[in-house]
């Protein structure tokens, strides 16, 4: 089973426009917390858990100063999310890894908890976590995937990947470019008919826009009411 975490942290937050001109998207507080420490919050039954940062990457390292979070800064460039991870590794180690994004925040079980129970290692190169698009909180635009019965994912459908996923990370050795999405180790997975995911039951808020800051706090109070 996993036992490390990848959360990233490095993007620019371009469509939050005046709110990250001066701080990163994952220090944005929803509901008095950073979209970060909501993150941080859910990665408790890990034993490494590595951020990535640029864009003002500085703030997100003093943020996270005081805990047992290793930060993976990346620099000149930004590497995208497969780029990222890839680049993490050394700090990750060896084995498959949870990633989780830091621009959303989640009511009802905890995402990793249910990527942990639906892991098969051994027909499973990825296992992404999905919420049908009616639970989708602050989403712009369509579904990403189908689910279909035997648990394989196909492109495009009414389930939203949530940022949450369990991916075997051997699968970057075969990858020569420095910056790349995850999407080209999806590919190769779906290729081999180890592309997975699994349904989330509960509720799931897009925070990657200045709108889905209340819809998320709104959420949230819901979960606390």
């Amino acid at each position: 089973m996993p036992d490390a975490v990848m959360l990233f942290a490095a993007g620019f937050g371009t469509r939050m426009g005046a709110l990250t001109q001066s701080r990163p998207k994952p220090l944005i507080e929803v509901a008095g917390r950073t979209l970060l420490d909501h993150a941080l919050d859910l990665t408790g039954g890990c034993t490494t858990r590595v951020v990535n940062t640029h864009y003002l990457g500085d703030q997100i390292a003093a943020h996270v100063a005081d805990r047992n979070v290793a930060i993976s800064h990346e620099d000149p460039d930004i590497l995208d999310t497969g780029g990222g991870l890839k680049a993490a590794l050394p700090l990750l180690g060896s084995g498959p890894v949870f990633t989780l994004n830091t621009d959303a925040v989640w009511s009802g079980p905890n995402p990793l908890e249910v990527l942990r129970s639906a892991w098969q290692p051994s027909k499973m190169d990825a296992l992404l976590l999905c919420v049908p698009l009616v639970r989708a909180v602050g989403r712009k635009g369509g579904g990403d995937f189908t689910l279909a019965r035997d648990g394989r994912l196909s492109w495009k459908g009414n389930m939203v990947y949530t940022g949450a996923q369990i991916v075997k990370t051997e699968m970057l050795a075969s990858v020569d470019d420095a910056v790349f999405s995850m999407h080209v180790l999806w590919n190769a997975a779906q290729a081999r008919g180890t592309f997975h995911g699994v349904g989330y039951d509960g509720h799931w808020a897009d925070v990657g826009h200045p709108d889905g800051i209340s819809e998320a706090e709104n959420l949230v109070m819901a979960a606390d009411g």
